[in-house]
């Protein structure tokens, strides 16, 4: 059977399961269910390198987008880069105040509406975004990259973690809990905060969705829900700021991109996707 990772949602079955009677049944079922992982992701080896002969990842950094737009923009790059129209995308923004629904969100964590909430076809739970946080999009091709979703979501949070070093800060993965997390020893013993958070949706073996790190973000914005369902008073949340950095979100964009290279591949910049882009989405 298919093990998806926490935070994950996929759309296409394993290829050794495609000639199984009932094979999308059982992809549904998992898909809404948080299962655990029979291997640690901590275990495995981080990188989700190119095809030979890729062509280079556009990286895009975009003001606030509303999420609407958001999704009808990575819906359609998703579509052109499974059809072989369009490279594959990093695409870095901010959305106004708002909580999004994973396939696995529970009503009862929904405390206080304070934002829209939209229904979103990714993995996990509840969560929220708004300035000050750096949401970051990821279409890749998984497909030609190598159909393993464990890896890809143990390589975003190695990204995540890379990422947070440079800043000093000790980010970690739970084999429990999806997203990286900061140990809190000032709030008490095995009190950690989560500093990132992590759902994506795979559709014809294309990723979307992806992370957001919480740079100078309100936090008293996650009082409204659960954030991704965690409800242990040990576990909250946190920001650079939060932490005692008041950095920059164009240092974070810059320290993004250096140590995403690595993990997924060459990145570049400016190319057209006016074709593939929903009227007016800018807006």
């Amino acid at each position: 059977m298919m093990a998806v990772a926490r935070g994950a949602s996929a759309d296409e079955p394993w290829p050794a399961e495609t000639a199984l009677p009932g094979w999308r049944d059982i992809r549904d079922n998992i898909c809404n269910r948080v299962q655990g992982l029979s291997q640690a992701r901590g275990n495995l080896t981080p990188g989700f390198q190119p095809a030979c002969g890729q062509a280079a990842i556009e990286w895009r950094v975009d003001d606030e987008v509303s999420y609407q737009t958001a999704l009808a923009v990575m819906d359609l790059r998703a579509a052109a880069i499974a059809d072989g129209g369009a490279c594959e995308l990093i695409w870095l923004v901010e959305h106004p105040p708002l909580y999004t629904a994973g396939t696995s969100a529970k009503p009862g964590d929904l405390i206080v509406q304070r934002f829209p909430v939209h229904v979103a076809k990714r993995g996990g739970q509840f969560t929220y975004h708004g300035p000050g946080q750096r949401v970051a999009y990821v279409m890749l091709d998984l497909k030609r990259r190598g159909p393993d979703i464990r890896r890809f979501v143990a390589t975003l949070e190695e990204w995540i973690i890379r990422s947070l070093a440079a800043f000093n800060i000790a980010g970690e993965r739970r084999d429990d809990r999806i997203g990286v997390w900061v140990r809190r020893p000032d709030k008490g013993a095995e009190h950690e905060d989560k500093i990132a958070a992590i759902g994506i949706r795979v559709k014809r073996w294309v990723s979307l969705h992806g992370i957001a790190l919480n740079v100078d973000c309100d936090l008293s914005h996650f009082a409204g829900i659960v954030p991704c369902g965690v409800a242990d008073a040990r576990y909250g949340v946190t920001s650079l700021l939060d932490l005692g950095l008041p950095v920059t979100m164009a240092e974070v964009d810059t320290v993004l991109r250096r140590e995403f290279e690595p993990l997924f591949g060459q990145t570049a910049r400016d190319r057209p996707v006016a074709q593939m882009e929903p009227t007016g989405w800018r807006t």
